[in-house]
C-alpha cells in the first residue's frame, strides 16, 4: 500500500498487453502456528499448515487477495503492482500444504484490453470468484487509489481479459487514496442477502467510530458499517459456505504486524445495521506477517478451509506467506 501521485481513467490507456509469464515459485512449509502443531486448535480455529513462498521472479509479490477456483484449488492472486498471480495449491497426503505450482502471472488489463498504465491504477487489492448464469468463471477485483471495482473472465482457472466495469457508489470511487476500497466479497447462496457484494473502506471512519461499508445487490442494497478497534484496519473479506461473513483486519505492533479474524453470523449481514461479530483468531509476530488477504475454500476431504495471505510490499523484510486453519467441529 504506497500513495501514488497520479490519477488516470479506467478506459484511458493505451499500452499494449503482456504475455503471460510462467514463473517458479520456492514454498517452504510452515509446521508451527502460535506453538500449534497442525491440528491442534488456536484459539477459535484449527491450525492447518502454511507456506512460505519465494520467487526469482520480481514480479512475484505484493499478494492483497486470493480466490479459489474449485476443489483442485486452482487459485488467483493480486497484487499491488497489478498483476493476477494464479496457479495450483499442492497438499502433502496428511492435507496440509505443500506447494504453489503452475504459477503464472499476467498483468490486469483495463476495459480496451491494455495493461493498467501506472502504479496508481494497478494497486488491485481484493478479489472474489463467481459464476455467471451462463456457467462462465469469473472474478471480481477491487482497486484502491484509482478507486473502482471491475470484473474480469476467467479461463482454465486463470482471470484475464478487459475488465469490464461494476458501478459503485461515488462517494467510494472518489475516494483516490490507498486507504480507500481493501475488501470485496460477494455473498453465498445460502446467505440472506445472496448475490450481494461488499464493499469494505478501510480508512472510511464515520461520526460513530465505525468502518463505513456498502452493499451492493439487486434487493439488498445499502450502507452499513463494522465495528472497529484502536490501531486495526480491515483488509479482506469472505464468506462461509452457510453465510457467514469473516472479516480479516490488519495492524502493527512493536517492530510487527497484527492481525485479527472476525466471524459474522449470516442474518447480521444486511443493510443498515452496524456488525460486531465475535473474534476466531488474534496474532502477532513472527507467525504472521502484512496479511491482507483472505478466502475460504473446499480443502482435503472435503473440510472448509480458511486461507489467509500476506503482502510483502515487494519488500526484502516482508513475507509472502500462505496459512491455513479450519473450523473446529460441528461450527
Amino acid at each position: 500500500m504506497r500513495l501514488r501521485l497520479c490519477a488516470v481513467a479506467l478506459v484511458c490507456l493505451s499500452t499494449t498487453p503482456a504475455l503471460a509469464m510462467e514463473v517458479t515459485v520456492a514454498s517452504a512449509p510452515i509446521a508451527d502456528f502460535a506453538g500449534a502443531k497442525p491440528g491442534e486448535r488456536v484459539q477459535g480455529l484449527i491450525w492447518r499448515g502454511g507456506l512460505s513462498m519465494q520467487s526469482p521472479a520480481p514480479e512475484f509479490g505484493g499478494l492483497s487477495g486470493i480466490a479459489f477456483f474449485d476443489a483442485d484449488q486452482h487459485l488467483a492472486m493480486v497484487s499491488d503492482a497489478g498483476n493476477f498471480v494464479s496457479g495450483q495449491l499442492i497438499y502433502d497426503d496428511s492435507g496440509l500444504p505443500l506447494d504453489l505450482v503452475g504459477v503464472e502471472i499476467n498483468a490486469i488489463q483495463n476495459s480496451r484490453g491494455n495493461d493498467l498504465p501506472n502504479a496508481f491504477s494497478r494497486d488491485a487489492e481484493a478479489i472474489d470468484g463467481f459464476v455467471r448464469a451462463d456457467g462462465s468463471q469469473n472474478v471480481r477485483v477491487g482497486f484502491e487509489n484509482l478507486t473502482r471495482v471491475a470484473d474480469f473472465s476467467a479461463r482454465d482457472n486463470r482471470p484475464g481479459g478487459p475488465a469490464r466495469e461494476v458501478v459503485i457508489p461515488n462517494w467510494i470511487s472518489h475516494m483516490r487514496t490507498n486507504t480507500s476500497l481493501e475488501a470485496v466479497c460477494i455473498a453465498p447462496p445460502a446467505s440472506p442477502v445472496a448475490g450481494s457484494t461488499m464493499l469494505i473502506i478501510e480508512g472510511a471512519v464515520n461520526g460513530a467510530g465505525t468502518t463505513s461499508a456498502f452493499m451492493l445487490g439487486h434487493r439488498d442494497r445499502g450502507f452499513f458499517s463494522i465495528t472497529r478497534d484502536e490501531g486495526l484496519s480491515p483488509t479482506d473479506c469472505a464468506f462461509l459456505p452457510n453465510g457467514d461473513m469473516l472479516l480479516l483486519e490488519r495492524g502493527t505492533g512493536f517492530l510487527s504486524f497484527t492481525m485479527r479474524l472476525r466471524r459474522i453470523a449470516a442474518a447480521d449481514v444486511r443493510p443498515g445495521v452496524t456488525m460486531q461479530g465475535e473474534t476466531l483468531l488474534t496474532a502477532s509476530g513472527t507467525d504472521i506477517d502484512n496479511m491482507e488477504g483472505l478466502a475460504v475454500h473446499t480443502g482435503p476431504g472435503d473440510e472448509t478451509r480458511i486461507a489467509i495471505v500476506s503482502d510483502d510490499n515487494f519488500n526484502d523484510w516482508e513475507r509472502s506467506l500462505l496459512l491455513e486453519f479450519s473450523l473446529p467441529a460441528g461450527q
